[in-house]
């Protein structure tokens, strides 16, 4: 652009004011960038399961819903399912309702489709041969200071025994150990206990199971079996979903609240603050100079220069903040999946993603400079050299 340096000077003639703009922009299209992934993430929720180790299967209808126990055998003779494993939210607290404890009910073979979860043989033989036994990951342990042998108490939020009370006792034979942090991590924090005592104890189990996990014997037919598994209960009073983990999170939150609403006002909100925010800096930048642009003009730059050049501006300061923003927002996800243990699989920002973003950018900047360009293009010589 032929007249850049002079723009440039004008966005940082007051340096501190444009610093601290610039990095309001930055924080909202990092939020933005952040939330477009997990907007797409959702909205990926269903698509093929090719690719994925692990499958997950629950009612159609809710997540609240149980299925017969009577479908693991019909699951495991389905060709190209490896392993069929089942589990049932517990919903545990430890000394204090506040204290939440990722808790689940699982049979001995659970381990089975979670390689990554590291649990000695021997352990593993205690949990199968205690009915009180529990795994607990090693970072809970360590929260808690517990260690095998300890005696746990949990309060279940859900299920009672058949005398109505919510207070369980386990005993820890084992302490779980995540080899690959990507996939497994989540489970350092989660706490399982045995099946047949969770079955036997409540009353309101009675053979069903909340949901169940197949581990395939090849990925590249993780759809094929996923299908398979869903036509064995179709047109049933238990109906079935078959998704990749990932995907089941995601429908299971989907079912809680409407992400796509929440993500937008979240994103609404931030952006209108930014456009009066950034507004406001570029109508003081212009006011401030007025008698610049009164000399500019006299010297022969044309109304529709000072437009330009001031819209310029404007799109320059949301391009430099919008670009560092979404360039941090792709270096942070995939740390954030890393980080979630394999809970959440946030996708590499894509070209949709910067596409949707860089317009954004180009419309807020016009936007927010508008008015002030106007406001210099109708600018009168000597009324601003004469200081009115």
């Amino acid at each position: 652009m032929k007249y850049l340096h002079l723009v440039w000077a004008s966005l940082f003639r007051r340096k501190t004011r444009t610093i601290l703009t610039l990095v309001s922009i930055v924080a909202a299209f990092l939020l933005f960038g952040l939330l477009d992934a997990v907007r797409t993430s959702f909205n990926q929720a269903g698509q093929s399961a090719n690719g994925a180790q692990r499958l997950q299967t629950g009612s159609k209808l809710s997540f609240i819903q149980t299925l017969p126990q009577s479908l693991q055998q019909q699951m495991q003779q389905i060709p190209g399912v490896k392993t069929v494993t089942y589990a049932n939210w517990f919903g545990g607290a430890y000394q204090d309702p506040h204290n939440q404890v990722f808790s689940f009910a699982v049979p001995d073979n659970y381990l089975d489709v979670y390689p990554e979860v590291a649990v000695s043989d021997a352990e593993r033989k205690a949990f199968a041969e205690t009915r009180t036994g529990a795994l607990v990951g090693e970072r809970l342990a360590q929260k808690y200071g517990w260690k095998v042998g300890d005696k746990v108490p949990l309060q279940s939020t859900i299920f009672a025994d058949r005398n109505g009370n919510k207070n369980w006792s386990f005993d820890i034979v084992g302490i779980m150990h995540s080899t690959d942090k990507k996939t497994g991590g989540w489970y350092d924090q989660m706490f399982l206990l045995h099946w047949k005592l969770f079955d036997d104890t409540t009353p309101f189990n009675r053979g069903t199971v909340g949901w169940y996990v197949t581990r395939v014997t090849d990925v590249n037919q993780a759809d094929r079996v996923a299908k398979a598994i869903d036509a064995l209960s179709a047109n049933s009073d238990h109906e079935t979903r078959t998704l990749t983990e990932q995907a089941a999170t995601a429908s299971w939150m989907k079912q809680l609240a409407d992400i796509g609403l929440i993500v937008g006002s979240i994103m609404g909100a931030v952006f209108f603050t930014l456009l009066l925010l950034s507004g406001n800096t570029m109508m003081q930048a212009v006011r401030e100079r007025t008698s610049e642009l009164a000399v500019l003009k006299t010297i022969g730059f044309s109304d529709g220069s000072v437009l330009a050049m001031v819209l310029a501006e404007s799109l320059l300061l949301l391009l430099i903040g919008g670009l560092i923003g979404m360039g941090l927002a792709s270096l942070i996800i995939p740390v954030v999946s890393a980080g979630s243990g394999g809970m959440l699989n946030l996708p590499v920002m894509g070209a949709d993603s910067w596409v949707l973003g860089l317009g954004l950018m180009v419309l807020f900047g016009l936007l927010v400079g508008a008015l002030p360009a106007t406001s210099a293009m109708r600018l009168n010589i000597v009324d601003a050299l004469a200081g009115r």
